[in-house]
């Protein structure tokens, strides 16, 4: 199938063509024949697969075929809430992209950087507008955001937006937007909130779910390296010496590991930048941009990233700390292997790290490929060993789920004991327990009695220092 199959106009079929695109991915091919009917859809897929141009392209169709209404300033007639601001800017990148020379205008709004231009665009008027939630309820709450003309809403990443806790905002732009509107859903996960959210906004959707068969692709590469938390930094810098790295990501679990990985690699010769929740906006763009003119080699940065990031040609990706939750995992390593590409995917492991690796595989539900080879200086912990290890047969009959003796039986029917079991005649009887055991009954019976004990104690007590009546006190029951 090629996009002229999908009944794209002209100009949208020469700006796919002009950036390289032969045909499209399968949730693009699934999703934008009916979003071009203007139905409502909901569509489940994992990161990398071709999202953004999914409903960007629909959406530019339309709007070009549909007269502008007349009025005396233009309001935004699609809306798109997106979870993070690197994410709006590639959104609004691709609307750039896409619909060059149709006549639309877009803007950004997003927090972390001043408003003021944000506003102005919005006054002189722009038809589609990318937001993230936090920053377009504050503008809704000042009067600058008229969304009474919306026609499109799309909600991209819905999943994300959930686990940063921006269900509550997502819900007062809902109830700000018209009733009759086309309602675009997308997710990689569907958690119960959004599910039931789904049925809530949609109105009878189509629903497209490209899940692969195995948790992550198969052309991304993934191997394990069991190291000290202290020496991974000394593994990462080798690593990235090589020949094949041309262009790498590195996650790491906090800001203040990203900022120190970043001056390690620097000290190393390596050009890296990182980016997290506490580099400024522009600081953050600069980056990116620099990452995709290829000026970077390497770019650290937190989870607060990993869906945030679309930049092609990402040769590694490196898990300098394995993430806490596995579905992270796969959503990190899916910044490479990205448009039928291959992509190879590294992860350190330091001992404290076990329970972590053990979460992800059992979600992959497959066990990462071990390196043995490390680069002088780096010693292996012990932990490879244990994890190479297959699991043992069982060897204890309760293991196997048997007994090791019959049940049911009355002591009758068991039979005599054996010579070797029976006391001899005139010896006396064996104890049954052990030495410094106890029968529960006994136990029981010793913890009855001390708590009688206690009680008789503490009752004589009371009688004991009862205060006595004063002289002028009549007795109780005493005639008057």
């Amino acid at each position: 199938m090629t996009f002229e199959n999908l009944g794209l106009n002209e100009s949208l079929l020469r700006a796919v063509a002009a950036e390289g695109y032969a045909s499209p991915t399968p949730i693009q091919a699934q999703s934008i024949p009916h979003l071009a009917e203007g139905r409502d859809l909901l569509g489940v897929a994992q990161t990398g697969t071709g999202k953004t141009a999914a409903f960007a392209l629909p959406i530019l169709h339309r709007l070009n075929g549909k007269k502008r209404p007349q009025e005396p300033r233009r309001k935004p007639r699609v809306l798109v809430l997106a979870p993070t601001r690197e994410l709006a800017c590639q959104i609004g990148e691709s609307f750039s992209v896409y619909g060059r020379g149709s006549g639309l205008r877009h803007t950004l709004v997003y927090g972390g950087v001043g408003q003021v231009p944000q506003v102005r665009a919005l006054r002189s008027g722009v038809d589609i507008v990318i937001a993230t939630p936090g920053r377009l309820v504050d503008l809704i709450n000042q009067g600058y955001a008229d969304l009474s003309g919306i026609e499109i809403f799309v909600l991209d990443e819905a999943d994300r937006m959930f686990d940063m806790g921006f269900l509550p905002d997502m819900r007062r732009v809902i109830d700000r937007l018209p009733k009759q509107r086309q309602t675009v859903l997308f997710s990689a996960t569907m958690p119960e909130p959004i599910e039931k959210l789904a049925q809530q906004i949609l109105h009878k959707p189509v629903q497209v779910r490209i899940a692969p068969v195995k948790k992550t692709t198969e052309l991304i590469d993934e191997s394990l390296y069991f190291v000290p938390q202290k020496q991974k930094t000394k593994l990462l810098t080798h690593l990235l010496h090589g020949e094949e790295v041309l262009r790498s990501i590195v996650f790491t679990r906090t800001k203040h590991g990203a900022d120190r990985v970043t001056r390690d690699l620097q000290k190393a010769g390596i050009t890296a930048e990182a980016i997290h929740g506490n580099k400024s906006q522009n600081f953050r763009q600069r980056v990116l941009a620099g990452f995709k003119a290829n000026k970077l080699q390497v770019l650290v940065a937190t989870d607060l990233a990993a869906r945030g990031i679309d930049v092609d040609g990402v040769t590694h990706v490196f898990n300098f700390d394995l993430p806490q939750e596995p579905e992270t995992y796969v959503h990190r390593i899916g910044r490479t292997g990205r448009a039928g590409s291959s992509g190879t995917a590294i992860a350190f492991c330091d001992a404290e790290e076990r329970s972590l690796l053990r979460s992800i595989e059992k979600f992959i539900q497959r066990r990462m490929r071990i390196e043995s080879k490390l680069p002088a200086g780096i010693v292996r912990h012990e932990h490879e060993r244990e994890h190479q290890r297959e699991p043992r047969e069982a060897s204890h009959p309760r293991e196997r789920g048997e007994n090791r003796k019959p049940a049911g039986r009355h002591p009758a029917e068991r039979g005599p004991r054996s010579q070797e079991s029976a006391p001899a005649t005139g010896e006396a009887p064996r104890n049954r327990f052990r030495k410094g055991k106890t029968s529960r009954a006994a136990a029981l019976h010793r913890a009855t009695e001390k708590r009688n004990m206690q009680a008789a104690a503490k009752t004589a007590g009371a009688r004991k220092w009862k205060r006595k009546p004063s002289a002028n006190q009549k007795p109780a029951g005493a005639v008057r």
